[in-house]
């Protein structure tokens, strides 16, 4: 099997490497770490492992990543001694990852191929590997397997799609699954697909979602969005719509929703964020076709100023800001749940009490979407005359977003508590010697 799956592996890297290395130039700041992709993590990582307990953590890109973070506070506040390295894979993902101490050893995860494995596992000697939620790379996890370093998995969701893709090639993934150590899933329903997919029984815990803990972390505030409001010329008290984590096909529709709501409510300010920022051109095309007078947030600088009225919009092209902006939402629509397949997550918006909208495609967070419309948190519309009517009403009903905030965050708060259910699971199954510190 092992060796069937790195002949299929070395054939499909080779085809495909120059679109991934295209998409990753497109993104730009490649170079950044580009060698540790190949395993080659340099001598200042090999120095601060050295006689180390080490716990390896990896967080595929930016959403992960925010769930790695409460991760690692909690780890270090309860294994102070414990030596973290966390991989990701995207640019984005390393660029959030700036915010950790500079203690806290920051790699890319190296490509699937087993010399380039090989080569990473030598240079960290991890005691423990946890991998944030469910992107199973097989030579990974076998060289794990042979060095007899236990894994786990934590905030597993599986959606329809990879939970029927892992089980047509079961012969391959059921005893990967079988091998983890712990397994942290979100709920019952995930439970027992991860207990379908091979998980033993008494591996697997249901901890509840990470990304309820992580969207009501307060973090040092970098970016003032009253003070760039004022630049761009938006009245004081002006209502703003805020459309997050938007993809191709939803900008065309809110731009003209947004024209038609703004001849009723002449204040109205959009910004828009897209969720892969390097579509800003694209996007900033179909809003000037739409006749939306807007500026890109990256032309926003300390000596801007913009005569009040002059721009209707902001685009966002840059990372790491959505939740600034959410802060100064009137109402929020939550992307990739119009047109696209999915949705994303509207537990940020949630967390801090804004009333939110989002189509009928949550997918990805369906049983969270669900909890958030039930308790009244949340509004789910079934396509785009329904967002626009129900936008218009929110944004002219001040109170009743105010209710929907507080709904909002109450669901928040009954769902707290994963990250320490997840630290716990961690930390009574880690090697005897990597815990070698008194517990509170």
């Amino acid at each position: 099997m092992r060796i069937l799956y790195n002949i299929l592996f070395t054939v499909f890297f080779l085809l495909s490497s120059p679109y991934y290395f295209w998409k990753m130039w497109r993104r730009g700041n490649w170079k950044r770490g580009f060698k540790e992709r190949f395993g080659q993590f340099g001598v200042k990582l090999k120095q601060g492992v050295t006689n180390r307990h080490v716990l390896w953590i990896h967080a595929v890109s930016v959403g992960e990543v925010n769930l790695a973070t409460q991760l690692i506070r909690a780890l270090e506040r309860r294994l102070p001694n414990l030596k973290i390295v966390v991989s990701t894979t995207t640019t984005t993902g390393m660029g959030r990852l700036e915010v950790l101490p500079s203690h806290i050893a920051k790699v890319y995860y190296p490509i699937d191929r087993r010399a380039y494995v090989s080569r990473a596992l030598a240079s960290v000697h991890p005691n423990a590997f946890v991998l944030v939620e469910a992107e199973v790379w097989p030579n990974f996890l076998w060289k794990l397997q042979d060095r007899g370093t236990p894994a786990f998995l934590v905030n597993a969701r599986l959606s329809e799609r990879s939970f029927r893709g892992y089980r047509r090639f079961g012969f391959l993934f059921r005893p990967l699954f079988r091998a983890f150590a712990g397994v942290g899933a979100q709920n019952e329903q995930d439970a027992a697909r991860l207990l379908e997919l091979g998980c033993r029984p008494e591996a697997i815990h249901v901890v509840g979602n990470l990304k309820f803990d992580a969207a009501r972390v307060e973090e040092r505030r970098v970016l003032d969005v009253e003070a760039m409001f004022r630049q761009l010329g938006v009245a004081p008290g002006a209502r703003v719509l805020v459309a997050g984590s938007t993809h191709a096909g939803e900008e065309k529709i809110l731009a003209e929703i947004f024209k038609r709501l703004k001849l009723r409510m002449p204040d109205l300010f959009l910004v828009v964020v897209p969720r892969h920022f390097e579509r800003g051109k694209e996007v900033g095309r179909e809003l000037d076709q739409a006749g939306v007078q807007f500026m890109y947030r990256s032309e926003v600088g300390i000596t801007t100023q913009v005569e009040p009225g002059a721009i209707s919009c902001l685009l966002v092209n840059t990372t790491g800001e959505l939740r600034y902006f959410y802060e100064h939402a009137t109402a929020i629509f939550v992307g990739k749940s119009l047109v696209a397949q999915g949705g994303q997550n509207p537990i940020e918006p949630g967390a801090l009490g804004k009333a939110m909208v989002f189509g009928p495609n949550m997918q990805n967070f369906e049983p969270i979407a669900a909890s958030f419309v039930a308790k009244g948190g949340a509004v789910q519309v079934a396509n785009a005359a329904e967002l626009e009517r129900v936008l218009g009403e929110l944004l002219d009903d001040a109170p009743r977003c105010a209710e929907m905030g507080r709904h909002a965050v109450e669901v928040v708060r009954a769902n707290e508590g994963a990250v320490d259910r997840t630290v716990e699971m961690i930390v009574e199954r880690l090697p005897v010697e990597a815990t070698m510190v008194v517990r509170p």
